[in-house]
């Protein structure tokens, strides 16, 4: 049934777009939200360390991200104290215990309409960019780099202040 639901299939890549009668902002780029760049952690953080650090920098969740770039998932502050207040994980074990593994991504160059329909049922989505990269015999590859992390509030704030009614 997902595969007949539009909704499914645009936030999974399958359909660009269905809304007959879009709002102004659909098919403005989730560039144009001009985010700030995203606070990251590295998977060996501890779990008290990441609490410290997100309510230090006033976030409510943040991207971990491997040194390799490889993007491990989501943490957000509520999990991490929820998990080590019913004992699932220990102030000191890494924050990749508490990790969040599946999040959507969405690109710099996607729509907010494909934003939207993603944040009819996740909290977040990651922007990627792609970045190519060369290593040292040449070879290129393809990389995902963590642009920031967008949330409803994000889009509403962004609609809010530029209505073009």
């Amino acid at each position: 049934s997902k595969f007949v639901n539009d909704k499914w299939m645009i936030k999974n890549g399958f359909l660009n777009d269905v809304q007959e009668h879009k709002p102004w902002w659909w098919n403005i780029k989730v560039q144009k939200l001009n985010l700030s760049a995203p606070l990251i952690l590295l998977p060996e953080v501890s779990c008290q360390k990441a609490i410290e650090i997100l309510q230090e920098k006033g976030y409510d969740q943040a991207p971990v991200v491997a040194e390799s770039g490889l993007i491990l998932g989501m943490v957000t502050l509520s999990n991490t104290l929820s998990s080590v207040l019913a004992g699932n994980a220990e102030f000191s074990d890494p924050v990749t215990k508490v990790t969040y593994d599946q999040f959507s991504k969405i690109g710099l160059e996607d729509s907010l309409g494909k934003l939207s329909c993603i944040l009819e049922n996740d909290h977040f989505a990651i922007v990627v960019h792609e970045q190519m990269q060369f290593s040292g015999n040449g070879s290129s590859f393809m990389k995902q780099m963590v642009f920031g992390v967008v949330t409803a509030m994000d889009l509403l704030t962004f609609v809010s202040r530029n209505d073009k009614k």
